[in-house]
């Protein structure tokens, strides 16, 4: 049987485009999983473990990890997705939920750095607001009140099922059809000013008004303070340079495009785009850690802390053990006896 011509390009685009994803995607979320798993779960195990030390600056890290953390589960999934050549196994339910946590983790963790930032700029430029407005209560609210927001308005990409393609292939993460691409479109633009535009401006006016600071107040600033600021301020942007924008910039350009006809060549440069994008905006959940441990502010007493109450454990355990093995002894003998 015959194909129309457009329908065999676009077989061979479909084809090509499988294959640069079964290429790079199974790498980069393997590498992300392993990274994302050890770096969030440490971070979280020592604020757990030092729990009773919490800040305002800690509430938002331990959020911060434990979006990072759902989403990192979900990405086993998409490598044995991509190593089969885009072939789902794991039914709807589970397709639903690996696309809904790819942006409850990124608008939280955008939403989450920018209250840091904010506050951060509270405590630095205005001192006199600190006690009232940096605060453990007013952090869990923020938090609460992000991860309601966030888990609200991402809902729709909970509709995003799997598809059967010509070949009986189960396929899941598929770009939409073209009868849902205005209300994606509604989507984006929502999203894209929401959770993007209006925290990077935020973020922006944050760090010009921190630097100025600490520009005019070199001298009476404590070396602490000052290093954690720079430490923020670095990482963030790097990871709004480098996962965020790039994502947001190539989503606005490639949604517009897919509403024209385009040649292969052009939707193929587009689609591999997406892949090295989307990548990236995985990655944010391996700088996240550095964050904490750059800029979080008494990071390694807290790790000391957590260090001596693993020794004192271990310490603990081994005297038990060296009291039973007496007990033990001492009954042994009387039994001999």
């Amino acid at each position: 049987m015959a194909f129309p011509a457009n329908t065999t390009q676009n077989m061979s685009c479909n084809a090509t485009i499988d294959e640069f994803r079964s290429q790079v995607y199974p790498i980069t979320y393997s590498i992300i999983s392993i990274l994302g798993f050890v770096g969030n779960g440490f971070v979280l195990c020592v604020l757990i473990r030092t729990y009773q030390e919490k800040t305002a600056f800690q509430i938002y890290m331990f959020n911060l990890a434990i979006a990072d953390l759902l989403f990192v589960c979900t990405l086993p999934l998409r490598v044995v997705y991509y190593l089969y050549k885009g072939n789902w196994f794991f039914g709807d339910f589970l397709c639903r939920i690996s696309s809904y946590a790819m942006y409850v983790n990124l608008y939280c963790s955008i939403l989450f750095m920018t209250a840091m930032s904010f506050f951060r700029c509270i405590a630095i430029v205005f001192p006199i607001w600190n006690i009232q407005f940096i605060s453990r209560k007013k952090a869990i609210i923020v938090c609460v009140g992000i991860w309601f927001f966030v888990t609200l308005t991402t809902s729709p990409f909970l509709q995003k099922s799997t598809q059967l393609s010509h070949e009986n292939i189960t396929k899941c993460f598929e770009p939409p059809k073209s009868k849902d691409m205005r209300k994606l479109m509604v989507l984006h633009y929502i999203s894209l000013f929401v959770g993007f535009i209006f925290p990077f401006t935020t973020i922006t006016i944050c760090y010009a008004m921190i630097l100025n600071k600490l520009l005019k107040n070199s001298m009476h600033k404590k070396e602490a303070t000052r290093r954690k600021a720079i430490w923020m301020i670095l990482i963030v942007t790097i990871v709004f340079l480098v996962s965020f924008t790039p994502y947001h910039v190539q989503r606005t350009v490639h949604l517009h495009l897919m509403k024209d006809e385009t040649s292969c060549e052009k939707s193929l440069y587009m689609q591999k785009s997406v892949v090295i994008t989307y990548s990236l905006a995985a990655f944010n959940c391996c700088f996240n850690p550095l964050l904490y441990y750059f800029s979080g502010g008494n990071f390694r007493r807290r790790l000391s802390t957590f260090q001596r109450g693993s020794v004192s454990s271990a310490h603990h355990r081994k005297s038990s053990l060296k009291m039973e093995e007496a007990v033990n002894g001492i009954a042994g003998e009387h039994r001999d006896s």
